[in-house]
């Protein structure tokens, strides 16, 4: 039987504010254990929660950027469970008022719908230690410095149909809240994390059938094959003639596959009721409207520009646009009067691949726009050819921040790094090269045409890389023909 995935996420994003919530104890990620918190964020007796101002200006900036209906009349409420790093045994959240509703987001030109974004505060965490016991520990110790942390939690329909779809979904999910400036979106440090449901159905079918929820996943990866692990194994229990029980489980990377965390064959009864310590929220259409007028131009807009007004590929512009300090350095190079096609080629090759490699950020350097401009116009106009131009990049982003330095023309001008277009004397590299090489010119005369290669290599070891290769490579094949016509009688 052919069966079709059903897939919805629960995306939590925490939102970057300085403090949190609903206390003015900082968020910092990686402080000591227990020294950001107060007696807010504890749940002491008597304390009173005070709404942080900007975490409503996130929320709402982010529903915007999804599309979603921002509700003019909104509430937070308690949601009541007990977990040891909940102080209060409460959290407090939103129920059937959020702040943003019934949005979308368009995943490779497939609408994804968006249920809710609502605003609430994070829990604490449990540090577990010891060497005994269940998962290795025989004791857990509170931190509550997470407690009390802004997060959106954005939840999405049910409409994601494939374990790649749902990794792009998220992949995109990020670059927009990155772009907002509302989230790191970082997975390692917790502050973007994903729950999964999953389902199976006969294709055709209209009924969901029994969702399992995963979590444990830190990376788009992770999730995308807890996913595929999850889809295989409902199947499985089916095509065994089992049944599909409706839990929480947990995904563990070492086995690639999911294992069960707790039951959930019955919903939770949260007894929510509206939080008594906080008044209802009245957001008015101006409000609303004047947070629309600071958004920056979203990915999807940009990926369109790219591609429509300067010529990039598909897969040129996605992987631009997904780094916005890429995209914004690449902007302000275009704004300059930079080539686009040949200026995406040079941050996406060489820049990227040194960036990756030292773990820095362009902001690290002091590369500017101005030197990618000049690196891109020497090489059109043939002052440089491709292989010094990314080594000249490359010295450019060495530099640190701060550093002094000379601008593009100076440099190439101090250490000789013209590029080599004279005729006569690139004939006379061709000839030096060929008549100390007989032995493989005369493999090349008997039909080995790959030591071509050969050839052009050891030319611009002479060169020193600066040779003109266009006109090099001209040279060169009318050399070869020469060495290989018959003699004239």
């Amino acid at each position: 039987m052919e069966y079709e995935a059903v897939i919805g996420l629960e995306v939590h994003a925490q939102l970057k504010t300085r403090s949190k919530i609903f206390c003015a104890c900082p968020t910092d990620f990686g402080a000591e254990p227990n020294m950001q918190v107060c007696p807010v964020c504890l749940g002491m007796p008597g304390v009173l929660p005070v709404l942080n101002k900007k975490v409503l200006e996130y929320g709402i900036k982010c529903g915007i950027a999804l599309n979603c209906q921002i509700n003019e009349e909104s509430k937070f409420d308690r949601k009541n469970y007990f977990y040891p790093d909940l102080p209060k045994a409460y959290q407090i959240s939103q129920f059937d008022q959020p702040i943003c509703k019934s949005g979308y987001l368009t995943v490779a030109g497939r609408k994804i719908g968006i249920t809710r974004a609502h605003l609430e505060e994070d829990a604490g965490k449990l540090v577990h230690a010891g060497a005994a016991g269940l998962h290795g520990s025989d004791y857990s110790l509170a931190d509550f410095n997470r407690a009390g942390v802004p997060l959106l939690e954005i939840v999405s329909e049910p409409d994601l149909r494939s374990p790649e779809e749902a990794r792009l979904y998220l992949s995109e999910l990020r670059t927009i809240l990155r772009y907002l400036d509302v989230c790191d979106g970082n997975l390692e440090e917790g502050s973007f994390r994903c729950d999964a449901n999953v389902s199976i159905r006969p294709h055709g079918q209209e009924k969901l059938g029994t969702k399992a929820e995963i979590k444990n996943m830190n990376s788009f990866k992770a999730v995308q094959r807890a996913i595929q692990s999850e889809i295989d194994r409902q199947i499985a229990l089916l095509e065994r003639g089992e049944r599909v029980v409706q839990e929480t489980r947990l995904w563990n990377e070492a086995t690639q596959s999911t294992f069960p965390m707790r039951s959930k064959e019955e919903a939770h009864d949260y007894r929510y009721f509206p939080e008594p310590d906080l008044p209802p929220l009245l957001i008015s259409k101006s409000f609303v409207e004047a947070l629309k007028a600071t958004l920056p131009e979203l990915p999807e807009a940009r990926r369109r520009r790219y591609i429509e007004e300067n010529g990039l590929s598909q897969d040129d512009a996605v992987q631009l646009v997904e780094n916005k300090e890429l995209a914004d350095f690449y902007d302000q190079a275009l704004n300059l009067g930079a080539a686009p096609k040949q200026s995406a080629n040079l941050l996406l090759g060489p820049c990227m691949a040194y960036l990756n490699e030292s773990k820095r950020s362009l902001s690290e350097s002091s590369f500017k726009a101005q030197n990618l401009k000049d690196i891109v116009e020497s090489t059109v106009s043939g002052i440089l050819n491709s292989t010094t131009a990314k080594q000249i990049l490359l010295d450019f982003l060495g530099l640190k921040s701060g550093d002094s330095q000379m601008d593009v023309l100076e440099y190439i001008k101090s250490k000789g790094l013209a590029q080599i277009s004279d005729p006569a004397a690139l004939k006379a590299a061709v000839d030096e090269v060929l008549s100390k090489n007989p032995r493989q010119l005369e493999d090349y005369r008997a039909g080995k045409v790959k030591i071509r290669g050969f050839f052009f290599g050891e030319l611009m070891k002479v060169m020193k890389g600066k040779a003109n290769p266009e006109l090099l490579n001209q040279i060169l094949d009318e050399a070869l023909a020469e060495a290989v016509a018959p003699p004239q009688s």
